[in-house]
């Protein structure tokens, strides 16, 4: 009840007024703490001299940020922009050899990266789970899968394998971990696709193809193996008609963020702010508030830019990439919560989905996303951090599911039939702002430190109890039903132009 029901305008209108300036005023507290703690001895290593012309600083933070964009940005654009010149003019002379060319040319710059004995470790990696693709039993390739990500996780063996990559450079632990990691889970999938589809006979040039597909190669995002094959075996694509304006509008959003988060840093310094908190412990309440939630905000965007830029060279190459995660802001739902979609998708496919069947019996989903987070704590690297966020969340997906359970059986169910449909999506919306809230601190654990997320957790919700938790509390429903409004909006749409084509 109460999912595809309009709320009147007036109240929705009032939401957003309640909704930005409330994030107007946690934005005003957040740039005079920035200002204040600009000078700061703690905040010396990470906000460093940035506009100088007008005085201010820019936080830093963040070194993949600051490589990606500075030292290693013209190293990004020379390579991809060479894979996407070579990529045309295969296209237009041998179409039929595109597949090889971008492997060709991934293999090249792996090893003008990494070195050649860096690309041997990954070889060999790829012919193991290659053969054992080749004895048909899905359980042997997904567990040397998982052996084998494991070696790139834990001591000695990843000490021993990191030896194989030859100079020293910045980026060179990030592009080590990235290269292997999606490495094994790229052969995994294709081991699996193996088994589920013998009759089609992959060879190992396939998976060579599909591995070093530049890139995909060292960041992502991942396709199953099923779907890049299908994809780059075209010998002649056509794009859908407007395909060239939809690429050319995410190139231009990717460097309007990268300018906008530029910008941002020079103003707001939210990774920062939390390493010293003492300093962060004064900041009023609503930019308490206003600091945790924009921390998941801008791994949103980090994730959204990455998976923009690399998305749309994949396009160019006529190919559907796995789309960038959805905007932190809009979830409420654990069962949508990710921040990477082609490792959900990868997870989803051969171990969540295999094991959990239609997600709505307890314990089989249980089981479920307890062995989709055990693989995900392995893919993140197994440590405390890790194993807290994997629990946490882990219960939260499931107390969703005991709570949709007790939801559709007994009191619950009937007070809820006495409600009218928009006094349901209210009630709803109510839920849903909890869920938001418990989504940002689970995940607050990982993207910044334990310490941090227990200070939030302590003001919010102990000493700022009730005024600061109602209020807030208030504020997220807002956000929410705005949210839920977007959501019946675009549904409704869908169903129109669904009836427009059984019409026609």
């Amino acid at each position: 009840m109460g999912l595809k029901t309009a709320l009147p305008a007036a109240e929705l209108g009032l939401y957003f007024l309640v909704l930005s300036g409330s994030l107007a005023y946690a934005g005003r507290g957040l740039l005079e703490a920035s200002q204040d703690g600009a000078h700061r001895k703690a905040f010396r290593e990470s906000v460093r001299p940035g506009w100088e012309y007008i005085g201010r600083k820019m936080d830093v933070a963040d070194f993949e940020w600051v490589m990606w964009f500075t030292s290693f940005r013209n190293v990004i654009i020379f390579a991809l922009s060479g894979h996407v010149l070579f990529a045309k003019l295969c296209t237009m002379v041998a179409p039929q050899l595109r597949s090889w060319m971008y492997a060709v040319y991934g293999v090249l710059a792996v090893v003008g990266t990494m070195g050649p004995w860096y690309l041997l470790l990954l070889l060999s990696h790829c012919v193991g789970l290659y053969v054992a693709s080749l004895l048909g039993q899905p359980w042997l390739c997904l567990g040397l899968g998982l052996a084998s990500l494991a070696s790139f996780k834990m001591d000695p063996l990843i000490s021993w394998q990191s030896g194989f990559v030859t100079g020293t450079f910045d980026l060179q632990e990030v592009l080590f971990h990235g290269g292997c990691g999606f490495t094994v889970l790229r052969c995994t999938s294709f081991a699996l696709e193996s088994c589920a589809h013998p009759d089609r006979r992959y060879s190992l040039a396939d998976l060579l193809k599909y591995n070093f597909y530049l890139p995909f190669f060292f960041f992502g995002p991942i396709m199953t193996f099923d779907r890049f094959h299908a994809q780059v075996s075209e010998v002649e694509p056509v794009r859908p008609e407007g395909e060239l304006w939809r690429i050319r509008a995410q190139a231009g959003l990717s460097v309007v963020a990268i300018m906008a988060v530029d910008i941002f840093f020079h103003f707001f310094y939210i990774l920062t702010i939390p390493s010293d908190l003492k300093f962060a412990n004064r900041l009023p309440d609503s930019a308490l508030a206003g600091l945790a939630y924009s921390n998941l905000v801008y791994d949103w965007v980090k994730a959204a830019v990455l998976f923009g830029v690399v998305n749309t060279v994949a396009r160019l190459d006529h190919l559907d990439p796995p789309q960038p995660p959805k905007c932190i802001t809009a979830l409420y739902v654990f069962g949508e919560t990710h921040f990477d979609r082609g490792i959900n998708d990868w997870l989803c496919k051969y171990v969540y989905d295999h094991l959990g069947g239609e997600h709505s019996a307890v314990i089989p989903e249980l089981g479920a996303s307890v062995a989709t987070f055990a693989v995900t704590t392995l893919w993140l690297g197994p440590c405390d951090i890790v194993y807290l966020w994997s629990f946490l969340n882990c219960f939260g997906l499931n107390f969703e599911l005991w709570v949709q359970k007790l939801a559709e059986h007994g009191p619950l169910a009937q007070v809820e039939a006495r409600l009218s449909e928009q006094m349901s999506r209210r009630v709803r919306a109510l839920c849903g702002a909890i869920n938001f809230w418990a989504i940002i601190m689970y995940n607050l654990v990982s993207l910044n430190s334990l310490e941090f997320t227990e200070l939030v957790a302590r003001r919010l919700l102990l000493t700022g109890f009730p005024q600061t938790t109602l209020a807030i509390l208030f504020v997220t429903y807002c956000g929410v039903q705005l949210v839920k409004e977007r959501e019946r909006t675009l549904a409704l749409e869908e169903e129109q132009r669904q009836d427009k084509e059984k019409l026609e």
